[in-house]
């Protein structure tokens, strides 16, 4: 039985501990300005993945993502000497997909407000199609409102 409170506890020591290490120890020129958005364990605490996300263009992703591969054994050994586990967890970096996906909404609301804009303008004018009540009255009703 895994102790996800354990796993959870563990996968918030590691995302402290690599970033600190990356802002302190690794002076890689290729890294970039890196946010390290979370971090999942395993149950078995022996794989975390650390999710990032980088300011810039698709180049400096690319050079960001190379400089993490390269330091990946120094931040493991730098996770295992201040979480105190007994294996240290193996390190895998994923490019966390936050941005792309607000990006992506983002877009889809500005396109939603632009219709509903339009449908506003349009129904600006707008009349209506039939009678000025569409509902159907009993015809005793109706007589009685004609000889009124």
């Amino acid at each position: 039985m895994t102790d996800t409170a354990r796993a959870r506890k563990l996968a918030d020591r590691i995302q402290v501990v690599v970033a600190q290490t990356l802002e302190r120890r690794i002076k890689d020129p290729r890294l970039g300005f890196v946010t390290i958005t979370d971090t999942r364990v395993t149950g078995d605490l022996r794989e975390a993945t650390v999710f990032y996300t980088v300011y810039g263009d698709d180049t400096e992703r690319e050079a960001t993502a190379a400089a993490l591969e390269s330091a990946k054994g120094v931040l493991r050994s730098e996770v295992g000497k201040q979480t105190g586990v007994r294996f240290t967890p193996s390190l895998t970096f994923v490019a966390d997909a936050l941005p792309d996906n607000a990006r992506n909404i983002d877009d889809l609301l500005h396109k939603v407000r632009e219709s509903d804009a339009a449908v506003r303008t349009a129904a600006a004018g707008a009349q209506y199609a039939g009678e000025a009540d569409p509902y159907k009255v009993p015809a005793s009703e109706r007589d009685a409102d004609e000889d009124e």
